[in-house]
């Protein structure tokens, strides 16, 4: 019997996830079923299509960031690396340089993105100064460069190969509501999700990022290089920035220096809301999946209900709120009972 009862919470831990992906996946189910109930528009295969579609970059962008804040860390700059790969790339596949085909133009924005990537992870390693402080800096730094030296102009004619793989789809379907459009660049989205999550679970450098995450002088003196992982960390967050940038030029027929801006806000929601504490750590690629969809299912849920724009940003600003004060408080809870538990084990008797 009492083996019964101590089953059931265990079972109970195992369906919640140890990042509570699945309190997330229970809750992003009770949106959909409130707003199909409410619109049932909402409910349809087009729609499922569309929020997949809008939800290609923001999850790429949030790989990376994941990665940064499992270590310890925060990353404001990625948006502006990806404009600044991205746009930058288009340029110069439009300025007499050959085309380099699909290939090409992805290798050579990725290269601009990782030695961006190399810039935030050398000041946060060598000289230990604080992640948000540096990135907010060279944030402005690659925003004022791309303007300053590559160009400011709009661009509505991209590369040949970009723009022959901007309308191919991976499959349509036809619906009484209409069309439904699977877009074939989702397919790299899940490629990396899949292999991050590998990375993370089944490799020592994973492992060496949750350890800086929990505590840096630990991991520092059980041997991890700290310097190198934080520095390699920024890299592959630049490189999935630049990664997410193409695939934004690409989806939307076009590449302008001021795309991208202000989306930072909702990637950093989606990775918190995904269970990655902010404190470092801790965080999954399956929870960060999952709290990307919710803001895409979100934002879908008030466009649906007339919600001006303005109040949609506010509903994820209310949402990163929140997720951040219930890590901060499990956080102070988790602390003082190992407080408590360290002073009942000092105050034991020995028999």
């Amino acid at each position: 019997m009492s083996g019964a009862s101590l089953a059931i919470p265990d079972r109970l831990r195992l369906l919640r996830g140890a990042n509570n992906e699945g309190v997330l996946a229970v809750v992003l189910l009770a949106l959909i079923v409130a707003m199909s109930i409410a619109n049932p528009a909402f409910f349809t295969l087009p729609t499922a299509f569309s929020i997949l579609r809008s939800s290609i970059v923001p999850l790429i962008f949030a790989l990376g960031v994941l990665m940064v804040i499992i270590s310890g860390g925060i990353d404001v700059s990625f948006a502006a690396i990806a404009v600044f790969a991205a746009y930058t790339t288009v340029r110069a596949l439009q300025s007499g340089t050959p085309d380099l085909g699909l290939i090409g133009a992805f290798a050579l924005a990725l290269l601009i993105g990782a030695s961006l990537g190399v810039i935030n992870g050398f000041l946060i390693a060598k000289f230990r100064l604080p992640t948000l402080i540096v990135t907010l800096g060279t944030q402005g730094i690659f925003k004022g460069a791309l303007l300053t030296y590559v160009g400011s102009r709009y661009i509505a004619d991209l590369p040949a190969s970009m723009a022959q793989v901007s309308t191919t789809n991976l499959f349509e379907v036809s619906t009484p509501t209409g069309s439904a459009y699977l877009h074939i660049l989702v397919v790299p989205a899940v490629l990396l999700a899949i292999g991050l999550a590998w990375v993370l679970r089944s490799t020592m450098f994973g492992r060496s990022i949750y350890a800086i995450g929990g505590d840096v002088e630990a991991a520092r003196r059980a041997g991890i290089r700290v310097m190198r992982t934080q520095v390699a960390v920024y890299v592959i967050a630049g490189t999935m920035a630049a990664a997410g940038g193409m695939i934004y030029v690409i989806m939307g027929r076009s590449a302008s220096p001021q795309i991208l801006v202000g989306s930072e806000l909702d990637i950093i929601a989606a990775v918190v809301l995904g269970g990655a504490s902010i404190f470092g750590g801790r965080g999954s690629v399956l929870g960060t999946t999952l709290g990307v969809i919710l803001v895409q299912v979100i934002y879908n849920s008030l466009i649906l209900a007339g919600v001006p724009s303005a109040w949609q940003r506010t509903a994820v600003g209310v949402l990163l709120i929140i997720g951040v004060g219930i890590q901060a408080v499990a956080s102070r809870r988790s602390s003082r009972a190992s407080v408590i538990d360290e002073t009942y084990q000092k105050q034991e008797v020995p028999a």
